[in-house]
Parts: C-alpha cells; structure tokens; sequence
C-alpha cells in the first residue's frame, strides 16, 4: 500500500511528482502515478513501458497516467487495460481531481487558469521550484504547447512562500523551472525582476539555478544579476535547437545563429566563470550536410559542455510532421555525430578542472555537482555537504574530488 511516483521528462515534471506525493501524504491509497512526457515519440512509447511495469509489479494497484503524454493522446491510454485513470496537466496538482479521476478524457489545458506552485524533488538536496506553466510560442516541432496549454505565471508572493517551505525542509539549492520560464511575466515583472527580489528577500537563499533558458528572451535584469550575484549558480543552459538559420526559421525559432553566439559571449562577459548547455535537435526536415554541419560547430562557436542531443522525432499535429522527412538512419547517424563531438567537449571540458579546486554540493551517496554544474563524486562525502574540492580525476562520468 502506499503512493508510488514514476516521472519521466523534465524537472517541471519532477517538481510536480514530488507535489502529487506530498498532497496524498499519509492516506491509505494503493495507487502508482505515471507522470508522463510526449517530447518525443521515445518518451511516450517508455511511458507504456512503464506503465505495464508498474502494474506488473503491484497488480492491485490503482494507475493513474497524467503528464504530456496523456493529455495529448488520451486514447492511446484510454486503450491499455493497465491503465485505470487519466489526469489532464491542469488537474494534476489538485487533490480533489487526483482522488476523483477516472478514464474519462482529460479536461482541456488551454482553459487552465492559474496553478498551485509546484516544489520538491523527492527529498533529495536540491529542490526545483515552478515560477510559470505552459507556452505561448508554437515551434514547428513542438507539442509541448497542447500538453501545458498558454503560458502562465505564478505570482511573486506564493513563488517566494514555495521556496522558503523548500528552505525550510532543508534544501540547499533552489532550481527555477517551469515550461518557459523565460517568459516569466507578472504584472511586467520580468524573471530577472523576480530572480532579484526573491534573493533580496530571502536572505538564507544561498544556492540559485535555473533550468532551461531561451537565450533570445534573456532580460536585463537576468544579466545585471548574471554579473552582481554569486548566488546565481554559473551554468546555463539554453534552447538553441539548430545552428543553421534556415532550420531555425523552418523550426520556427526566434532566434538566429549570430544571435545565439552573441548570447553567449553576453552570459561569458557578465560571468567569465559561466558554463553553457544547450539542447539540439539532429535531422529536422529539409536538413542538409551544410546545414547540420552548422549546428554542429555550433557546439565550438557557443562553447556548449552540455548538449542534449535530440533525433528529430516527427510528431502528430505539429507542422514538422508535413515537412520533407529525412531518413531516419540518417538522422541517427546525424545524431550520432554531434553526440560524439559534444562527448568529446565534455570530456576535455571536465579533464580541465583536475588540479584546481571547486566548491561543490553533494546530494547522495557521495555525488553531486558543482557551482558549474559539472558532476562530481567525493568519497565518503555526506548528503548535503557542501565545500571546496580538489580534483584528483576527471572522466566521461565526470569528476573525482576530496573536500579540502
């Protein structure tokens, strides 16, 4: 008996996981939630998987499927006789909705209004904390707009409260995400704005991050603090998707390649130590050599020591699926490729700190990260610890360090 959570996709995901748990805390429910993420025709087709894993291994549980997935294609759910309920993403934080679903179809996301704020990562050291829900943009690839609906910001006051409750349970990071946190706007305050007034007024906020950024809405408030506040950890990481301005444009993106570079010299200016991740997509349609070539010295031009590589994975409803599809060998040989680069740039990336020392967070069984987000185990380290390390190793895994 008991709440079991299975989360895949991303830390909104996760925050909202944790939110579901700690909601149904203490009440007598045999009942597993499969949070659920449709960013590509992979992440669906493992949701199944998981689902009849769940079910196998408690068959009298309850399994209620919500998440991404599930909002946009329902009846592929619907259809599973492991499945005993469906809960739309704009329910899903509320208790009475989680005790009440049922197989009926989701209700309609693009009608949500505001949402409770979302905290916690399942008890672990650091805790993300949702600032913004859904997006306005409509990317040709994307249909993370028909699973989260229009984008929505949490006012300042209940961010601040979710935080200081995060603090309060011992967290010592705070990680702001949302679907589009960049988008961040309350009453014409800006994320910078809120960033700024959150660290004024919550003096025991030691440790800041941010999930994924769109480079081309960094505002001046972001930099300003990007350069006056150490407590903004120094890694970025952006939705970039493409190096190529054709693929940029067909992708419907508002960026440009110069844009994306200039972005990031701007973020390496105001913060010298900052480091750069970028998600990038392999084989969009119409892609040719030239122009996956682009992307791929795209990971040089920005400096990126943090790609997440994606094969282009055509997706029902979205303009991109009508395009001109190239072949799927290709864009895994495409793929391939750029993960093979970036490994490489990761590696002598991480290879560069053996030597130095740098302050560093552990969250379990004596790993973590450091300020630049670089993956690090120290031996015998306690959960929470934070200090100074000295790097004695570096390999594709990441990084080998004593606390000084």
């Amino acid at each position: 008996m008991g709440v079991e959570t299975i989360t895949l996709g991303c830390r909104l995901n996760f925050a909202e996981s944790e939110t579901m748990a700690s909601q149904l805390e203490g009440r007598d429910e045999n009942l597993v939630i499969v949070n659920s993420c449709a960013v590509t025709a992979e992440a669906v087709r493992t949701t199944r998987q998981q689902i009849r894993k769940a079910k196998k291994r408690n068959p009298d549980a309850k399994v209620l499927v919500t998440g991404c997935a599930a909002q946009i294609e329902p009846e592929t759910f619907q259809e599973m006789p492991e499945v005993d309920a469906l809960l739309g993403n704009a329910d899903k934080l509320h208790l009475d909705k989680i005790l009440q679903s049922s197989k009926a179809l989701p209700s309609d996301v693009m009608a949500a209004t505001a949402d409770p704020v979302a905290a916690g990562f399942q008890g672990k050291v650091r805790s993300f904390v949702a600032v913004q829900n859904g997006c306005d943009h409509r990317c040709t690839f994307c249909t993370i707009p028909y699973g989260r609906g229009n984008s929505r910001s949490l006012p300042y006051d209940e961010v601040r409260r979710a935080v200081a409750a995060e603090l309060d349970r011992g967290a010592a990071e705070i990680v702001i995400t949302g679907v589009d946190i960049t988008s961040y706007d309350d009453d014409g305050r800006t994320l910078g704005h809120l960033l700024q007034r959150l660290l004024a007024d919550e003096p025991r906020l030691k440790r800041l991050r941010l999930s994924s950024l769109d480079s081309i809405e960094i505002d001046g408030p972001l930099y300003e603090l990007l350069a006056g506040d150490e407590r903004l950890l120094p890694h970025f990481h952006l939705s970039l998707q493409a190096g190529d301005d054709m693929i940029l444009k067909r992708m419907k993106r508002r960026h440009s390649r110069a844009q994306a570079v200039d972005i990031v010299e701007k973020i390496k200016a105001a913060r010298p130590d900052a480091t750069i991740g970028a998600d990038l997509i392999a084989g969009f349609p119409t892609e040719t050599e030239d122009m996956a070539l682009n992307t791929l010295k795209l990971l040089d031009d920005c400096d990126i020591v943090a790609a997440h590589i994606f094969p282009f994975s055509s997706r029902e409803m979205t303009p991109a699926a009508r395009m001109p599809q190239l072949d799927r060998g290709l864009i895994k040989v495409r793929a391939a490729r750029l993960r093979d680069r970036a490994a490489e740039r990761r590696l002598a990336w991480l290879r560069s700190y053996v030597g130095t020392t740098q302050p560093a967070l552990i969250e379990n069984g004596g790993k973590g990260h450091t300020d630049a987000f670089a993956p690090i185990t120290v031996e015998g380290a306690a959960r929470g610890a934070y200090g100074k390390a000295r790097i004695i190793d570096a390999d594709d895994k990441g990084l080998t360090g004593v606390f000084e």
